[in-house]
């Protein structure tokens, strides 16, 4: 594990492993949840969000994913040529930040869902510490193992026999929900938010994308990979999220479901289902935190800092409660947005998808700028993130994601433009 450039013939992956690695990450508990915050605009209306919402998430998140397939750098590296080598850092640090604060939340959640499972067997089953700990440990050693040979048959077989249980459970929703959606609550909320919502989901990966695409043969089946697989199994528990809410008013839909899959003798499978969705949706966040703390500094070797990644995450998710720190890592979620709308304008826009990988690791190179900082990326960083904040707080309906992006993008490029007219 480097940040340097993956050779030609070192690349391993092909589109199957793509297509199964991104439908592994979508199959989550947590998608199941998120969906089920659209049952206020109705079944059709809730359907047509979630497509849209991932029709755009996905290609954004893909174009991301290209930079690492073309020149076989990882995220963090491909975001240099734009913020410079120091200004890279900063977006490295608030990555890892978040990174390790969603994976404590997926081991939350994927505790409670396991102690709730193992209830009725009572003693450690019982306890939500013990699963954190055990599906934890699951995943910084699934972290550990990423790229080898033995972790793609591990990888591929884990989400081939998850796609099964997730049918399994989606014919226990039909089955045991019926098809009679209960009317929206409410005065619903409008599109855009909603849309906000779903395009949240797939951008959310975008500051990682290219840690895993940089393992790829080819650019191209590797983006329409990623793109497919993330896109039909996050739609689909999408839209289980919010069918279930909508026929039952629950607010916690995955939790309802498990239940439901309990109660008729599939609890083995749905434990199955907690254990190995939350692995294979987690891995990426340990993997690629370590990525980002290499981008930083290489004093320590890569395996020393995943476990520091590990270990962290699953102290945190036994110490804090969710509630108590949420909120900010959406807000540094948030921060990702303009950021990738600064770096994907300045790739293939202004670069033309031309990357010099001389100078991208040299102090002083062409990415070096002002003292390691490119203050026009910086600025274009600072007035997107204004522009997504000011829509949340005034709540104007329309969703920042998109505006935030459009306006950091468009402003850096205006910067560079006059910046470059100045220039001899």
């Amino acid at each position: 594990m480097d940040i340097q450039p993956i050779a030609a013939k070192d690349r391993n992956l092909g589109s199957v492993d793509y297509f199964l690695l991104w439908a592994g990450v979508a199959i989550s508990l947590a998608e199941i949840w998120a969906g089920g915050f659209l049952a206020p605009m109705g079944l059709g209306m809730g359907i047509w969000a979630i497509l849209l919402g991932h029709l755009i998430g996905n290609t954004l998140m893909g174009l991301g994913g290209m930079i690492g397939s073309t020149h076989g750098i990882p995220s963090m590296v491909s975001i240099r040529p734009a913020f410079g080598l120091r200004g890279a850092d900063i977006a490295a640090v608030l990555n890892i930040i978040q990174l390790i604060g969603w994976a404590a939340i997926m081991l939350i959640i994927g505790g409670q869902a396991g102690a709730m499972l193992g209830a009725q067997a009572g003693g450690l089953l019982a306890d939500s510490r013990f699963w954190v700990v055990t599906i934890g440990m699951g995943t910084l050693l699934w972290a550990l193992c990423t790229g080898r040979p033995l972790w793609k048959v591990l990888q591929n077989t884990s989400v081939v026999a998850l796609l099964f249980i997730v049918v399994l459970m989606t014919w226990v929703s039909m089955r045991e929900l019926g098809q009679s959606a209960l009317p929206p609550k409410g005065s619903g909320i409008p599109f855009m938010i909603g849309l906000d919502l779903v395009i949240a989901m797939p951008i959310s990966w975008l500051p990682l994308v290219a840690d895993y695409s940089r393992f790829s043969r080819r650019t191209g089946p590797a983006f329409w990979s990623t793109w497919w697989g993330y896109f039909i199994v996050s739609s689909w528990m999408y839209v289980i999220g919010l069918s279930a809410t909508l026929v039952t008013g629950d607010t916690d839909p995955a939790m309802l479901l498990l239940t439901m899959m309990g109660k008729i003798g599939l609890a083995v499978p749905a434990l199955i289902l907690v254990i190995f969705s939350t692995i294979t949706s987690d891995f990426p966040d340990i993997y690629s935190a370590t990525c980002s703390m290499l981008n930083i500094s290489r004093r320590l070797k890569a395996r020393t800092l995943m476990w520091i990644a590990g270990l962290l995450s699953i102290a945190l998710a036994l110490v804090f409660p969710p509630e108590q720190y949420e909120n900010f890592l959406l807000f540094i979620g948030a921060m990702f947005i303009p950021l990738f709308g600064v770096v994907l304008t300045d790739y293939f826009i202004l670069r033309k998808q031309r990357i010099d990988l001389r100078e991208i690791y040299r102090v002083g190179g062409a990415y070096w700028y002002w003292n390691g900082f490119n203050v026009a990326a910086v600025a274009a960083w600072a007035v997107g993130f204004g522009v997504f904040e000011l829509i949340a707080v005034m709540k104007y309906p329309v969703g920042g994601s998109l505006p935030g992006m459009a306006a950091a993008g468009g402003l850096y490029w205006i910067l560079t433009r006059v910046q470059a007219r100045k220039t001899p």
